[in-house]
């Protein structure tokens, strides 16, 4: 009976971090590049009074065995990179990823980290950077003078000068994992590598796998808000039935100290 207590308090637990991770979701519905998380969740280990194939007679054996489990735990919180919405903002600085890839941001010490938040500025240096004012990488400087800003879907950056000229600023390149899955998020929309995420890949949009570029965009958010909404529901109703579980085992103890009386 006491088991029982300890195996809702992991329900209850377990439904907790469930409801934390779809409230960050349902947060985070509208930050450009974001990527909503899923809680995973595995049972605990099993006690057991007769094991499955135990003998009971000569030549026979049981079909079944008597185990019991010992609650559920979470076992991990997987981020899901699936396409968001790509909505059009006119902006020249406003980049979006069709596909597969990773903005390259430089950090203030020196590391890399990536992102899909493609909202950038132009700092007083004219370099393009974050909203932190993070460098984009490879680092790209507009001329003060530049009459127009001009991003292809491959990553080549152009500007048109005053006396009609265009001139090659460089190339925005992308990075992708064999497992983005396993990238460690350290908040403002910014991931960095992991040993689970692999080497970073670093290449050409539109090629090789990766996405293609659009200027003018920007990505949403993946989070369905319904969905969330649905699995906040499950997880309530599931938190509800296990503290239930709680009282019935507690109620069941009280009538067997009173029948000892």
């Amino acid at each position: 009976m006491i088991n029982s207590l300890y195996t809702a308090a992991t329900g209850m637990w377990a439904q907790q971090f469930k409801m934390d991770t779809v409230s960050n979701n349902i947060a985070n519905v509208d930050t450009a590049g974001y990527k909503k998380v899923k809680a995973e969740f595995q049972d605990l280990i099993y006690s057991y009074s007769k094991n499955a194939g135990a003998a009971t007679a000569q030549n026979s054996t049981t079909p079944t065995g008597i185990y019991v489990g010992h609650g559920v735990r979470l076992a991990a919180t997987t981020r899901l990179f699936t396409q968001g919405n790509i909505e059009n903002t006119g902006n020249a600085l406003d980049l979006a990823i069709s596909g597969d890839g990773f903005f390259q941001i430089q950090l203030q010490d020196g590391r890399i980290a990536y992102t899909r938040d493609g909202q950038f500025k132009i700092d007083s240096q004219g370099r393009i950077v974050t909203a932190n004012g993070l460098l984009l990488s490879p680092a790209i400087v507009v001329p003060q003078n530049a009459v127009s800003l001009t991003i292809s879907p491959d990553g080549i950056v152009s500007v048109e000068l005053p006396d009609g000229t265009i001139q090659q600023l460089g190339t925005i390149t992308l990075t992708r994992f064999v497992n983005p899955a396993g990238l460690k998020s350290i908040g403002d929309n910014l991931y960095v590598a992991t040993a689970a995420s692999g080497e970073p890949i670093e290449g050409t949009a539109g090629q090789d796998g990766f996405g293609t570029i659009m200027q003018g965009y920007v990505e949403k958010s993946n989070v369905d808000v319904v969905k969330e909404m649905v699995d906040m529901i499950t997880a309530m109703r599931a938190y509800e039935f296990n503290s239930r579980s709680i009282m019935t085992a507690d109620q069941m103890l009280q009538t067997a100290s009173n029948l000892r009386r």
